[in-house]
């Protein structure tokens, strides 16, 4: 991703410290927090720092080589064991960091060494794979669309590149001419606050929207098209997203407009075999209560937007069921989302 003119990814790691983009200060601040060692970096993905499928896969496979490196001789394979755990339940609806914890610990049972070559490995083909979906789902994007996006599945969300953004970011590169409509993604705004930052720096036109005006823009004929993320896709093609992506799924298939899920193939959880098994993180409910933004000074406020003496209920993720989904754009290619195209074309990965 390029910021002011430099070349980013979203998280790397230098020397046994994991440096990442802080999601939680953008759209207003943009800057680069360091996390010296794995239960620095297990906060700041708990606490949202770095957040999106990929990325945090790419976090977790750092924390896990940085909790090789921290390891006393003495009782090394118990003290990584031990980190393994924590590391995982940091956030457990991500399929892609418990993929990508798996590998570096492996590795680290041989040395703290290969478990650094493989955590950079993962990161690599992190991005590396989101590139390629971007070759592949461009070819569903035609030179005048309006394409719509849930949540955010861009740059950020991975180490570089995306998901859902990178086709739209491909088909931008090539010339064609777009727009994007962008759901504000409710509470956390990834949306408004992410997704457009991303889309403003890559000079893509867009326009945030209410997360519930989508179906409507859907009935009025302004949407061609809709890509989305994932956090874990089950083996029949059932996909958990961001809390909301169900509904905007059983609205474009109502309004016959194609829905498109773009994932890596790490996100493909082959052990799960229905999206009913798919565990939901739910979070705070002072996420919903309560809200950050900025006044018309530029000076920052944390605010209560709801009833004071009311609670709230925080389901971070759906499931969208395999029949209202299009295909999945993967970096093997476009396939259906159903059980035989995933197990014939995936498993090999």
């Amino acid at each position: 991703m390029k910021v002011n003119n430099i070349d980013y990814r979203t998280l790397w790691m230098e020397n046994g410290v994991v440096f990442l983009i802080n999601q939680n200060k953008l759209p207003y601040h943009f800057e680069i927090v360091e996390s010296a060692t794995s239960s620095e970096t297990v906060a700041h993905i708990r606490n949202m720092t770095v957040r999106g499928a990929g990325a945090i896969g790419a976090a977790g496979a750092f924390a896990m080589a940085q909790a090789c490196l921290e390891a006393p001789v003495e009782t090394y394979q118990s003290y990584i064991e031990k980190a393994k755990q924590t590391i995982s339940s940091a956030r457990p609806t991500a399929q892609n960091l418990f993929y990508a914890i798996e590998r570096v610990y492996l590795q680290g049972l041989i040395s703290p060494e290969m478990a650094m070559e493989e955590a950079q490995r993962v990161a690599d083909e992190d991005a590396a794979a989101s590139q390629t979906i971007g070759v592949f789902g461009n070819t569903l994007i035609k030179d005048g669309f309006n394409v719509a996006t849930h949540c955010n599945a861009g740059w950020l969300a991975f180490v570089d590149f995306g998901t859902a953004l990178s086709p739209i970011y491909t088909a931008n590169r090539s010339g064609k001419n777009l727009h994007v409509w962008v759901d504000e993604t409710r509470p956390r705004l990834q949306g408004a606050r992410l997704t457009a930052w991303e889309l403003q720096n890559e000079g893509i036109s867009h326009t945030i929207i209410p997360d519930n005006a989508t179906a409507f823009l859907m009935s009025q004929h302004k949407i061609d098209l809709m890509i989305v993320g994932a956090d874990r896709i089950a083996r029949n093609g059932d996909t958990a997203n961001k809390i909301g992506t169900l509904e905007k799924a059983i609205a474009a298939h109502i309004y016959n407009i194609p829905f498109y899920v773009a994932a890596p193939s790490s996100t493909f959880d082959f052990n799960c075999p229905t999206g009913d098994n798919i565990p939901i993180e739910y979070r705070s409910e002072e996420e919903i209560l309560w809200c950050e933004g900025l006044d018309i000074n530029g000076e920052s406020h944390r605010v209560n937007i709801a009833n004071p003496n009311s609670g709230a209920m925080n389901p971070a993720f759906d499931v969208t069921p395999a029949q209202f989904i299009t295909g999945i754009i993967t970096e093997k290619g476009i396939i259906e989302a159903n059980e035989q195209e995933i197990t014939t074309k995936l498993t090999n990965r």
